[in-house]
């Protein structure tokens, strides 16, 4: 039986490397296309025209990029600010409480990751044309793009911050917590002292999970412009390059850098997960 077993083995071995090569190939052949095309020196994005760094340069030197850039990166701090304490709170009170009706609450809470996303960028376009916009028109207040994308991405970041810290709750040794308190600390006292210091490398994971999302989020943040204001993140600066007759060769440079950006904050989630394991 063990010699069958082996000889099998043996036999879907190469169909087992191959398969690994094409999934490979699939996934990551594109991601060098786009680095290698991100050098060429031709004046347009799909034409290779031999190695420059012009394009970084462009990229560099482009007000319209810039702006879209700082766009990004303010609605990615402060939307990942807002979702990792909105989802770490969320995370203690479903592991640590007793709620009523818990189970709706938990399939609430997990939708926003299971659904389309297009489903909920509809369902935020809605709620700011139909419900916010109006309910401000009527105090003399006007609603402008920047705090719409910024509710948006906070809607969608939560509930991957609560998944990362609760499921490091679940694995906290609750005797740490209750020594602390059979010492006579409150229970305020032991979540500030005891707890969010044992979470913390889960809810800096969470928060760079959430900041990559942002970062690199399209449909949640096109539809909570409500109706093309004009305002862009780099996201929607590189869709709208699309529309052009001849696409520039910044929008290959564009993605890579965000791509790059992406990696590493991808990198340094793991990397703080790992250390939070160790200790």
């Amino acid at each position: 039986m063990g010699r069958l077993r082996s000889w099998a083995d043996r036999a879907l071995e190469p169909i087992l490397w191959l398969d690994t090569l094409l999934t490979y190939l699939f996934l990551y052949l594109p991601i060098v296309v786009l680095v290698l095309y991100s050098f060429s020196a031709s004046r347009y994005a799909l034409v290779w025209g031999g190695f420059s760094l012009e394009a970084y340069t462009k990229l560099l030197t482009d007000p319209e990029i810039a702006l879209a850039l700082s766009n990004s990166v303010i609605v990615a701090l402060v939307s990942t600010a807002l979702a990792t304490v909105l989802g770490t709170g969320l995370a203690l009170a479903l592991e640590r409480t007793r709620l009523r009706f818990q189970g709706g609450v938990e399939v609430l809470v997990y939708l926003p990751i299971v659904i389309p996303e297009i489903v909920m960028a509809v369902g935020l376009l809605l709620f700011f044309a139909q419900v916010l916009r109006p309910l401000l028109s009527t105090l003399g207040l006007t609603l402008s793009p920047l705090p719409t994308v910024i509710v948006g991405h906070v809607a969608f970041s939560i509930s991957y911050v609560m998944v990362v810290v609760r499921a490091r709750l679940r694995d906290l040794d609750r005797s740490l917590e209750e020594a602390a308190l059979d010492l006579g600390a409150t229970p305020l006292q032991v979540l500030r002292k005891v707890t969010l210091p044992l979470l913390t490398p889960a809810i800096i994971s969470g928060a760079l999970l959430a900041f990559t999302l942002s970062l690199d989020d399209f449909y949640v943040t096109y539809f909570s412009t409500t109706g093309g204001s004009g305002f862009k993140t780099l996201p929607l600066y590189l869709y709208a390059l699309q529309g052009r007759a001849a696409i520039p060769p910044q929008m290959n440079a564009a993605a890579t850098v965000m791509l790059g950006a992406s990696l590493m904050l991808i990198a340094l989630a793991l990397l703080v997960q790992r250390r939070g394991r160790r200790g």
